[in-house]
């Protein structure tokens, strides 16, 4: 009779061994959830003594610090909330990887902040409160301190409760009340202010509307086509060229007018030869991609996936452009009233409060930005690369000549608009085009009369719905809640900020 075997492993070494890598795991998933703000925190006091280094001033030194941790939690909240609006419409179409659509928007938001980010501050900075109606300075200070800390703070919360909301209506909202609770309703710009919300009114509106005629081009020139891909080929070049001269006509004319102007005539030139140069670099590389691809939509996808990733690069630009006010506007203003003077349109918004402003957004989209990516790209209509770009290119187009006119418009209404346009063209467009009907009936075998059963199945098409329509109820809630009450709010901080250093 054998031995019975010694067993030699340590069975309480283990079961400790055990114990210890779950406690492990258990400090990785806590320490995980601290990560982003843990981060947020050290970029607060990093932008507190970024400003104290370049802060000329020997008075004044606190409120400027403190002004630079509060509009850099405000930078770090628009981008949380509002990097939806750049990359929504692409993740949603599932186009390009969530990584990939949060590096990109970080890149070129900073780039349009920094680049393009001058003239639309002025509109915040200087076109909201008057600041001569003020009985002080110091008023001026506090009033741009509670507009900015009760407008992140508002931000905050939407972002929490996962609801896509507006942060120049916040931004704006903040300075209202604000200034109202200093020194009433004379010290507010109303003419200035009726100027901005009638760009408002118009941006969702000219978002879907430009949208819509892109997706228009697109379907009756490239996609309800007998040969989609020959189509693709020859207009996809076109298209890419004429978005990549636009933009870089707004840029020369318009972005770097604090650095070199540029005359409207020499800008569209140099646009012009951006034009063709893109259209002779994408040619050949569309020639590539579409190469072996059946003529089918599905195939198309592929080929517009470069389209939307430009876009999306594009549509970042121009929000870093446009939305960087929201944050380092009052941070201006500030920074000026503590030098003893008044933010005018001819004021200069030092380089360090933009770079707070651009890095601030940009942090922001990385920590937080996926708790609301999906919002504008899924949960109104159905989108795919096709649309998605139209959604993209539509929203850049709208925000960056917003920009140039120094308008702070809503991105977040503006990309909503322009989705919202994508989605009712295409209910339209299932009811009215004759070009789809005869694709379909070609595709189908029908050449004559099509039997009653195909009649009735195309009237049962055309009366699908394609957009949510419920989503539009929480679009309007956003425009009618966030305005008051991002003003009261800051009335109240006002207040607050008023009795303790007033």
């Amino acid at each position: 009779m054998s031995k019975p075997r010694l067993r030699l492993e340590k069975l309480t070494i283990d079961k400790d061994l055990d114990k210890v890598s779950r406690a492990e795991e258990a400090s990785q998933h806590v320490m995980r959830g601290l990560a982003a703000p843990g981060l947020g925190l050290l970029f607060l006091i990093l932008s507190m003594a970024f400003a104290a280094s370049y802060f000329t001033g020997a008075s004044g030194m606190a409120i400027v610090v403190a002004g630079a941790a509060i509009a850099a939690y405000m930078a770090m909240n628009i981008g949380a909330n509002d990097v939806t609006n750049n990359v929504g419409a692409a993740v949603g179409a599932k186009a390009m990887t969530m990584a990939t659509a949060l590096g990109i928007a970080a890149v070129f938001e900073i780039a349009g902040a920094v680049i393009a980010g001058r003239k639309v501050t002025l509109t915040i900075e200087a076109g909201i409160v008057d600041g001569a109606q003020l009985v002080s300075l110091d008023v001026l200070v506090w009033v741009m301190m509670a507009a900015l800390l009760s407008s992140a703070v508002w931000i905050n919360i939407a972002t929490y409760a996962r609801a896509p909301v507006s942060t120049t209506h916040s931004i704006v909202g903040g300075i209202i009340g604000a200034g109202m609770a200093a020194e009433g309703f004379a010290s507010v710009k109303w003419w200035a202010i009726a100027g901005i919300t009638a760009s408002w009114s118009v941006s969702p509106l000219l978002g879907g509307a430009i949208a819509a005629l892109f997706l228009a081009f697109l379907k009756e020139f490239v996609i309800y086509r007998n040969d989609k891909i020959a189509a693709a080929r020859y207009w996809m070049p076109i298209v890419l060229g004429v978005t990549a001269g636009s933009f870089t006509a707004y840029v020369a004319v318009s972005a770097l007018v604090h650095l070199q102007v540029i005359s409207l005539g020499t800008g569209l030139l140099i646009g012009t030869l951006a034009g063709i140069a893109c259209y002779g670099l994408c040619k050949p590389w569309i020639h590539r991609q579409s190469a072996g691809l059946e003529n089918r939509n599905q195939s198309l996808r592929k080929l517009f996936r470069l389209p939307l990733i430009f876009s999306a690069a594009l549509l970042s630009f121009a929000h870093g452009a446009n939305d960087v006010s929201n944050a380092i506007g009052p941070l201006s203003a500030i920074v000026s009233a503590v030098n003893g003077t008044i933010s005018t349109a001819r004021s200069e918004a030092p380089f360090w409060v933009l770079l707070i402003g651009a890095l601030g957004i940009s942090m922001g989209l990385l920590l937080y930005g996926p708790i609301l990516i999906r919002v504008v790209g899924e949960e109104i209509t159905r989108l795919n690369p096709m649309r998605a770009f139209c959604v993209a290119l539509a929203t850049a187009v709208t925000v960056l000549l917003a920009s140039a006119l120094g308008l702070p418009i809503s991105s977040t209404h503006t990309a909503v608009g322009a989705v919202f346009g994508v989605g009712f063209f295409r209910e339209w467009y299932i009811r009215h085009s004759r070009r789809r009907l005869e694709y379909i009936r070609r595709r189908t075998g029908q050449t004559g009369f099509m039997g009653e059963a195909i009649e009735t199945n195309f009237a049962e098409v055309r009366r699908r719905r394609l957009v949510r329509r419920s989503y539009f109820l929480t679009i309007v809630a956003a425009w009618v809640i966030t305005l008051p009450a991002s003003a009261l709010l800051s009335a109240l901080v006002y207040r607050l900020l008023a009795g303790l250093f007033l």
